[in-house]
């Protein structure tokens, strides 16, 4: 009862915090893209909650921490919400005085990659039962090469590089893409820092590395 208390409080919480960085910006709630990023974004993550709750309880606890212990960490945390406000409330203005305007074609098209992307994430956490939400060492965790795990040694992130900026195209504004596009920068160094723990504290990362030698994109990084 209470990690279903826990994850609903906080789905609920993202989705009334989305609505108000979205809407009154925006200055109507006859936002359509708003609502249609809104539906994309909630509705497959309300799914994933319910069978991570039924099948995997212990990943979803996992998944619901995120208050990391590493300095680094807590800055790249800290950098990664402020470009998801700011992205939210630049799309809500951008829509609201009709600065930039995205083709409805891309809209339909980034929508599809925002849901690839959740796609992506449930093969992640369907490979890998120690997906933490925060950078640490488990107890009994091992290394996983399989999957998406032996094509690049971060797969989530490269789902959450997809999601990030699809989102902004979604709601039909360039400027809150333009304020996202830092985003990758901001994984990169997330994962420097990881990876330096993961080499020091999990034995055989060392010899993944070297089996795996990409860790977001194959064939460039």
């Amino acid at each position: 009862m209470k990690l279903m208390l826990n994850a609903l409080t906080k789905y609920l919480a993202g989705v009334v915090l989305v609505g108000l960085l979205l809407f009154p910006a925006a200055g109507t709630i006859f936002y359509p893209n708003g609502w249609r990023l809104m539906v994309h974004l909630f509705l497959p993550m309300a799914v994933f909650g319910i069978i991570l709750f039924c099948k995997a309880p212990e990943l979803l606890k996992k998944r619901l921490n995120s208050r990391e212990k590493q300095p680094e960490q807590k800055r790249v945390v800290a950098l990664s919400a402020f470009l998801f406000v700011a992205a939210f409330l630049a799309a809500g203005l951008d829509f609201r005085f009709g600065w930039t305007t995205v083709p409805h074609s891309l809209v339909v098209a980034s929508s599809g990659l925002l849901l690839v992307s959740y796609g992506l994430y449930a093969e992640v956490m369907r490979e890998n039962a120690y997906l933490s939400r925060t950078v640490e060492i488990q107890e009994g965790q091992k290394v996983i090469d399989t999957g998406l795990y032996g094509i690049v040694r971060h797969p989530m992130y490269t789902a959450a590089i997809l999601l990030y900026l699809s989102m902004p195209l979604v709601l039909g504004s360039w400027i809150s893409f333009a304020v996202l596009l830092p985003y990758p920068a901001v994984i990169v160094l997330r994962i420097r820092n990881e990876e330096a723990i993961l080499k020091e504290g999990l034995a055989g990362y060392r010899a993944y590395q070297q089996k795996v030698k990409y860790r977001l994109i194959p064939c460039l990084w």
